[in-house]
């Protein structure tokens, strides 16, 4: 199991033990070990809240942190400054979102199963409506690749602003829309109901997460953009996911857990709500982590940097 961090005050062994230390009985060590992805010392700290579901949290080239309050209907940011402002109201039920290379932002617009680029002032371009003539489920989240190319997870969850109760697909996968924009393939077709997705800096892996198989695998990706070498990683599978400058991967839920690019568990990182959604990496140096968990919205300083950052 990995490290656990939860922030509390050092206990009465503890401080004895720091006591020893100070007096050369015993040689200092990092609590959180040299190898801790957290800055040392680093606590989780409440930016914001009375918001009614935070997700979908994304950074751009400055580093602002722009997530989504679905319930409400609208997207905020959190500048490198420390303010919160909104950014787009109403956003089409906005769920997972992420940066393109031209500074637009790919959003899951769940309101109408679509899937939008919103430029910077907020013009809305609708990409995607569905797939094969029939509207999607419910696009969840995306990843952008390099080259322009994107995957989305279409799982089903019922949302009260919807007037249809049943599926629209034959079952919940993940596709791949070209740079062109223009061919739309589905690249899976096993899944049980994929959630989260990252893929890494160069563009030739994905990970996905099966949220209900409870398993998270990782996929090579060819040049067209398909998916080959399907590889179990770890359990569980996630809500929201990332990736730091080492490969780690970073998954939410209960709190955010980490694990090293083989499925190792190296990290846990608590959160004071009951689910955490989605987390991504922001800030000047791109070395804070922030978490949208239920009606807040969090942050840690981090010992690394985020990877998959706008330029």
């Amino acid at each position: 199991m990995g490290r656990r961090f939860k922030g509390k005050e050092i206990t009465m062994n503890m401080k004895l033990f720091l006591a020893a230390i100070g007096a050369g009985l015993i040689a200092a060590t990092p609590l959180l070990g040299a190898d801790s992805v957290i800055a040392p010392g680093a606590k989780v700290m409440k930016l914001a809240g009375y918001f009614k579901f935070t997700e979908g949290p994304t950074c751009d080239a400055a580093g602002n942190v722009f997530f989504t309050d679905q319930p409400n209907d609208r997207i905020m940011e959190w500048s490198v400054d420390g303010k919160l402002v909104p950014f787009k109201q109403p956003a089409g039920r906005s769920n997972g979102m992420c940066f393109d290379a031209h500074g637009n932002i790919i959003s899951c617009a769940d309101e109408k199963n679509e899937l939008w680029s919103i430029a910077p002032d907020g013009t809305v371009t609708v990409l995607l409506k569905g797939y094969k003539g029939k509207p999607f489920n419910g696009p969840n989240d995306v990843w952008v690749r390099p080259d322009g190319g994107m995957y989305l997870t279409d799982p089903f969850y019922k949302r009260t602003w919807w007037d249809h109760d049943k599926m629209p697909q034959d079952s919940q996968q993940v596709y791949y829309l070209a740079p062109d924009r223009k061919k739309l393939r589905r690249v899976t077709a096993d899944l049980v109901q994929p959630n989260g997705i990252i893929g890494t800096p160069d563009g030739k892996t994905l990970y996905v997460a099966d949220i209900r198989a409870k398993k998270t695998y990782r996929y090579n990706i060819k040049p067209d953009g398909s998916l080959t070498n399907k590889t179990f990683l770890f359990s569980p599978g996630s809500d929201g996911m990332t990736l730091d400058e080492e490969g780690n991967i970073y998954i939410t839920g209960q709190g955010v857990t980490v694990f090293d690019s083989t499925g190792k568990q190296i990290e846990q990182i608590d959160v004071p709500e009951k689910w955490s959604a989605n987390v991504c990496f922001g800030g000047k140096d791109k070395r804070t982590l922030f978490i949208t968990a239920s009606k807040g919205l969090y942050s840690i300083r981090m010992r690394v940097r985020g990877a998959n950052q706008a330029k």
